[in-house]
């Protein structure tokens, strides 16, 4: 006999390969040991980054027994691990179930040991390339790095990279982080080097820091994490962030005031995000729960109606579960096309570079 704790633990790798039944068995059993748990601890996820919060809430309707605690959604890829770190020994509301980090910190957090193999029931349609063949972690989505644009203040929108240096662009231009532990901010780095036609890698690291250095040094860079409130107060008015954060803040502006969204005509880079179930999770069903929702068509279509692309979104699309007004709402594919997906070695081999030398290279400290 297969007794619930057994049941619970087993990869949903064998629920993909089971009957119906069996598969709709383990569902309801895992949603009764999630429900039991009664909380779930999110990380890192600010309500307007992906269409976060709606998502939440449909998690959050699905499921009412289950209380959504949600830590710190400002913090960085590099402060989630922290996160987990500090709170090793602790089963209270500080210590994270769940993880939504940069592809990099993915390897990284699977071999300190933070990481609990899970792989949900769709395991099959997350494609090999953006997973952990052992379920530690699994791409969720990805977008574009693109320029966000107060169009009040800046009245000619910067085409490509180069164009920031220029002095028309003095005081402007703002990153969303850290550098130093932010993974959109260091993949900016990366996409700005390979303007500069380096490959990813250290090459675009180094690269794209000697970039930053000139943006610096011409007066352009302003060392202020750029989010919804300083694009439009003014304080940041360009922003270099991933093309779905842009389009949400430009959405929530209603032009008030009128934001341009940009993809840069160089160093296209396309960046995938990884969830992770923490090692030491209080609520691991809950946490488990929360995955299944994320991986289902329900969860992939709230992240697309926040302008990710869901890492199932092929799978979806061929299978016609994609609405046509979703896509119509999608900027231009062309867009895209020239996207680079560095490899998780590549990504690593860039973040080292820039988070050893941003200091010595750029010098500014981003609050």
């Amino acid at each position: 006999m297969i007794t619930r704790t057994l049941l619970l633990a087993a990869s949903t790798a064998a629920l993909m390969t089971a009957p119906m039944s069996a598969w709709a068995d383990a569902m309801a059993d895992l949603e009764a040991a999630a429900k039991a748990e009664g909380m779930l601890t999110t990380i890192a996820l600010p309500h307007d980054w992906c269409g976060y919060g709606k998502v939440i809430e449909g998690f959050k309707a699905k499921y009412p027994e289950i209380t959504v605690n949600e830590l710190n959604p400002d913090a960085g890829s590099a402060d989630e691990l922290e996160a987990v770190r500090a709170n090793k020994d602790n089963k209270g509301p500080q210590a994270p179930d769940v993880l939504d980090v940069g592809l990099a910190f993915g390897p990284q957090a699977q071999a300190e040991g933070l990481l609990m193999p899970y792989k949900v029931s769709t395991w099959d349609e997350i494609p090999d390339n953006v997973k952990d063949a052992d379920g530690n972690w699994y791409g969720d989505y990805y977008g574009v790095m693109a320029f966000g644009v107060n169009k009040d203040i800046v009245p000619n929108t910067p085409a490509d990279w180069a164009d920031l240096l220029k002095p028309e662009y003095a005081n402007t231009v703002a990153l969303t982080g850290d550098p130093r532990a932010s993974n959109q901010a260091i993949l900016a780095i990366l996409s700005a080097g390979m303007s500069r036609g380096a490959a990813p890698g250290k090459d675009s690291g180094d690269k794209g820091l000697e970039f930053f250095a000139e943006l610096n040094t011409a007066g352009n860079f302003v060392p202020v994490s750029g989010k919804t409130g300083t694009i439009a107060q003014g304080a940041t008015p360009i922003v270099i962030g991933w093309d779905y954060n842009l389009l949400a803040w430009r959405d929530g502006m209603a032009g008030n005031p009128p934001m341009d969204v940009v993809v840069p005509a160089s160093g296209v880079l396309a960046g995938v995000y990884v969830q992770a179930i923490s090692a030491y999770a209080p609520h691991p069903n809950a946490a488990k729960l929360w995955m299944e929702y994320l991986y289902s068509d329900e969860g992939q279509l709230g992240w697309l109606a926040g302008y990710c692309h869901p890492i199932r979104f092929n799978a979806m699309s061929a299978a016609g579960k994609i609405p046509q007004e979703m896509l119509d709402k999608l900027p231009p594919a062309a867009s895209y096309e020239a996207a680079v997906f560095p490899t998780v070695e590549e990504q690593e081999a860039n973040k080292a570079a820039v988070t050893g030398g941003w200091d010595t290279v750029v010098g500014a400290v981003v609050e």
